[in-house]
């Protein structure tokens, strides 16, 4: 049996060997170490510990020695430590100390089964007192399913047979998408046929909006007389998809008097209807006439209500028939209704101030479109350049002709006639022979005039 006194002090290391173990073991401890007291057993009452004799006698001096002696031999021998009891305690201290293979390992016992997970694979129970599903909610105003449901018309024989499906998910006004979109197909007696189904459902009508595409359906495909109702008792909307039907169907004359009788029952229409009607007379020469005084009446309205192509497009009609101030006016207005003109719109400004010769104020343009930072479309290019040729400014013309180049652009021909006119009046011949080269390139021939001014200025050249 081998003693070993090991203090809480003493430190093992992972790495120990025989040598460096013996050498800690010969360090001679204390005394009270090397003999712990043991503790006293408590006295036994009743007995007087004074009166009784000592067990043994105390030992001499020279006992003591030769006692102290002995245990120092023996605490060297006990101190050795042998290889395996160092590889054992070793160890301990390298892995994970191996379980008794004979216990076995301690299983987690499975979940306790949930009682929802149990349940046999049905349908859930009803409910009551719970709202019905938004789906009807939404699909009334759906474009996707009221065209839909217009092509299914289409290849019904009977149109309440495909509606009567449907009734519960419709609303008012629903309809009035349907009927349009029969009418793009060229289908007026279905759309008819549509709008009469609804008025026999009283959660559909009366309603302005499915009458005015019904009336402007008819009056598109000429097919207002199978349609009877009272034009002097209908609603704003009716008459303006009345009138825009007929536009739409080339009745510009019945358009135009349904205009009057509008104006004398003092009707005020919407600013979109005299557009629609200025751009369909507008095209036929010979009624400029008719065009301006849809122009002036436009020009007299307080509550004018334009999108920005509608400006753009007034704007245009009216540099082509010289209504320069008209233009002013339009430009002016849409600036003051806190909008950004478009290039488009600067575009038409510019050219509008160089057809009625006012270059400065054109320029002043120019810089106003710089300052926004627009984008320059080739029309925008075309323009600023003949502006530029108009002012004799060769240096701003050729800076914006490379810009054209730089953002993509093909130059056209009057833009490459232009800028040879600018370079001939400049007398820079090399820069014309230049231009003359891109335009071959581009598949391109000059005409008669530029051609006798290139001939002009070389000859100059020459005799120089």
């Amino acid at each position: 049996m081998m003693h070993c006194y090991v203090s809480s002090s003493v430190s093992f290391h992972l790495n120990l060997h025989p040598s460096s173990v013996r050498a800690t073991s010969k360090k001679k401890l204390t005394k009270n170490l090397r003999n712990p007291r043991r503790t006293k057993l408590p006295p036994d009452f009743g007995v007087n510990l004074f009166l009784r004799k000592p067990l043994t006698e105390p030992l001499s001096p020279v006992q003591e020695e030769v006692q102290e002696i002995e245990e120092e031999q023996l605490d060297d021998i006990d101190d050795v430590w042998e290889p395996n009891e160092i590889e054992a305690i070793s160890s301990l201290f390298q892995q994970r100390i191996p379980q008794n293979p004979s216990k076995p390992l301690r299983v987690r016992p499975l979940p306790l089964p949930q009682p929802h997970k149990l349940r046999p694979l049905t349908l859930p129970t009803p409910k009551h007192n719970i709202k019905k599903p938004s789906l009807s909610n939404q699909m009334y105003k759906d474009p996707t399913f009221l065209i839909g449901l217009a092509r299914e018309i289409k290849t019904a024989t009977d149109v309440s047979l495909v509606l009567n499906k449907y009734s519960t998910f419709l609303r008012k006004g629903s309809l009035s998408t349907t009927i349009r979109e029969l009418g793009h197909m060229g289908l007026p007696e279905r759309a008819l046929q549509t709008y009469r189904w609804a008025e026999k459902h009283p959660h559909l009508s009366p309603d302005n909006r499915i009458l005015a595409s019904t009336v402007q359906v008819l009056a598109e495909h000429h097919e207002l007389k199978l349609l009877k109702f009272d034009s002097s008792l209908a609603s704003k909307n009716v008459i303006e998809a009345m009138i825009k039907g007929c536009i739409d169907g080339g009745w510009l004359n019945l358009a135009r008097k349904l205009l009057l009788i509008a104006r004398s029952n003092n009707r005020v229409l919407d600013s979109s209807v005299y557009v629609k009607m200025i751009l369909e007379i507008a095209k036929n020469p010979d009624k400029y006439h008719l065009v301006v005084a849809l122009l002036d009446e436009l020009k007299d309205r307080e509550d004018l209500k334009l999108s920005q192509q509608d400006c753009t497009s007034v704007m245009k009609i009216c540099v082509k028939l010289e209504r320069f101030e008209l233009v002013e006016c339009l430009y002016d207005w849409y600036k003051e209704s806190n909008r950004e003109p478009s290039v488009v719109m600067y575009t038409m400004m510019i050219h509008s101030r160089y057809s009625e010769e006012k270059y400065r104020e054109a320029m002043s343009m120019v810089w106003e479109m710089e300052e926004s930072n627009c984008l320059l479309d080739l029309p925008a290019y075309r323009v600023v350049i003949r502006l530029f040729v108009a002012l004799d400014d060769l240096g701003r013309a050729m800076r914006y002709y490379s810009k054209l180049k730089e953002a993509g652009f093909t130059p056209t021909y009057d833009i490459f006639r232009d800028m040879i006119s600018v370079c001939v009046a400049s007398g820079r011949l090399t820069k014309c022979r230049e231009i003359c080269k891109e335009v071959e390139d581009a598949g391109l021939r000059l005409d008669a005039e530029t051609s006798f001014r290139l001939l002009q200025l070389e000859n100059q050249a020459v005799s120089l």
